[in-house]
């Protein structure tokens, strides 16, 4: 995609500067390219964009948000992930938000995600930038998150499966049977805490002062 190769371009001559700062830290990383990513993603987009924003609400569903000429409107949520780790599992939105942002047809929460890893200890090498709508990530490399509703992850971000095809109705469906799932094990867990405590409390009430 031509949109992921301007990026790459972006940032691959910031990767010295960055190295030298920053490269034990994957968090400073991160937030590092977000704050590149949202000074330049307007040019980057050109007339691509009606109107381009990365002045977003601190508790706004992403980064920097876009409208095309098509009044389409895009957010974009920047996630960066350093290769050579094991194991990641980011939060991506919540699926309460995501259900009512998703009424509009016209709506798209978009991944930008940026993978690198670190050279010989000491230099950061920006590997590939993928920039995709949500629904394109197949439901078998996400899982839900027990925070508020629910938050959608990436269960393991060195295992992403990208499937073009796929359509938002079938994938919301998907999303919706495995809150259907996801929920009742919930219950489950806050049923036997809440019967811990009942043996904590029991403790306590028969311990003398």
């Amino acid at each position: 995609m031509e949109l992921e190769g301007r990026i790459k371009a972006l940032l691959d001559p910031q990767a010295a500067d960055l190295s030298s700062k920053m490269i034990d830290s994957p968090r400073a990383v991160g937030d590092a390219v977000e704050r590149i990513l949202a000074e330049n993603l307007g040019a980057i987009l050109g007339n691509l964009a009606k109107e381009y924003s990365s002045r977003l609400a601190r508790r706004a569903m992403a980064d920097m948000a876009f409208t095309d000429h098509d009044d389409f409107y895009y957010v974009v949520d920047v996630k960066t992930h350093r290769l050579d780790t094991k194991f990641n599992m980011p939060n991506l939105t919540s699926v309460e938000r995501l259900s009512r942002f998703y009424e509009d047809d016209k709506n798209y929460f978009v991944i930008l995600k940026v993978d690198y890893q670190v050279a010989d200890a000491k230099k950061i090498i920006f590997d590939e930038v993928k920039f995709l709508p949500l629904e394109f990530l197949s439901w078998d490399c996400l899982t839900l998150g027990a925070l508020g509703w629910g938050q959608i992850q990436i269960a393991n971000a060195n295992n992403i499966i990208i499937l073009p095809s796929n359509k938002r109705k079938s994938w919301m469906i998907e999303m919706c049977d495995n809150l259907l799932d996801f929920y009742p094990k919930e219950i489950g867990k806050i049923t036997a805490r809440m019967d811990h405590f009942r043996k904590v409390r029991q403790f306590w009430q028969d311990k003398e002062e």
